[in-house]
């Protein structure tokens, strides 16, 4: 067994086969610890800044949304030093650059932002011919207002729309997604590690916890990790925000719900279908950076 120097000890060498030739891996004891610990500590800090201020005003007060957008933009610009911490108090070495680590890059971008965000729509394909069934607009007045710039305008005025639709998908997906998986990765592995983050969120929201463990969350973080870019998960947790939970209650009394509750369970089978395929890491830039921090054995997502 060969040996590798690392803070002056020597620790046994991990010998594993990288999709990335170039990362020279090294696993210091407590690297589990320190993971969980870093990740905890930026979930809190990212949550701790929605309340530092203090206010008697509801939560969709435009005030109190200026407020938050201000605390966690800092956090979120903040966020990539505690991977940049992470990697220099572990040791542990990639083949890539941090950016390209938390999915920061230009490689397979275009099939990043369009197939992540087909495939969330497919599985949203029941409450998505619900809500075209019950839109008093037609197909081409639909499009009408999509190229509407005043449309556009009054959506950037709305904080709430910001709040939901912009921020809070980028800011999110940013700190629980592409800075807790590179550090998640290394210690518990992908298939794991895409589980893991949504409970970070939890444990520092615990009122969120039942919304953070839907399946959706699982998904997104599949897809963050097989495409190896930022730009799908935010575009599909934006629209999951927008489309909210599939409203099967409503779908039951619907004039069509025989229609309705076809599309329903077509929208599920598609996605399963699709699912593999459409994240195939082959299209959005083979090999997948952060996959250069995987240190479990053949058969993980990474393989």
């Amino acid at each position: 067994t060969t040996s590798d120097l690392y803070h002056g000890q020597r620790l046994p060498a991990v010998s594993h086969s990288h999709k990335i030739p170039s990362a020279d891996l090294v696993h210091p004891d407590g690297l589990c610890w320190v993971s969980v610990l870093s990740c905890l500590l930026l979930a809190c800090s990212y949550v701790g800044s929605l309340y530092v201020w203090k206010s008697d005003l509801p939560r969709d007060h435009p005030s109190v949304i200026k407020r938050r957008f201000t605390s966690v933009l800092i956090v979120s610009a903040l966020s990539p030093v505690f991977v940049w911490a992470w990697k220099e108090l572990t040791g542990v070495q990639s083949g890539a650059s941090l950016l390209a680590l938390m999915g920061i890059r230009f490689e397979g971008l275009i099939p990043a932002i369009i197939l992540p965000l087909v495939l969330t729509m497919v599985l949203f394909l029941g409450p998505l011919i619900q809500l075209a069934m019950d839109c008093p607009w037609g197909f081409l007045d639909g499009i009408k207002v999509a190229v509407d710039p005043w449309f556009w305008a009054l959506c950037l005025s709305d904080m709430r729309w910001l709040r939901n639709q912009v921020v809070a998908p980028f800011t999110e997906e940013l700190v629980f997604r592409a800075c807790m998986l590179p550090m998640l990765v290394p210690c518990a592995g992908p298939s794991r590690a895409i589980f893991t983050c949504p409970l970070f969120f939890g444990v520092a929201h615990f009122h969120h916890v039942i919304e953070l463990l839907r399946f959706r969350q699982g998904t997104i973080s599949g897809i963050f990790l097989s495409a190896g870019h930022l730009a799908g998960p935010v575009l599909c947790h934006s629209f999951c925000n927008y489309m909210g939970f599939p409203a099967l209650s409503t779908a039951l009394e619907h004039p069509h719900r025989l229609i309705v509750l076809s599309f329903y369970v077509l929208g599920v089978l598609l996605f399963l279908l699709l699912l593999f395929p459409m994240t195939d890491p082959h299209f959005y830039g083979w090999p997948t950076p952060i996959c250069s921090l995987d240190s479990t054995q053949p058969g993980s997502l990474c393989s």
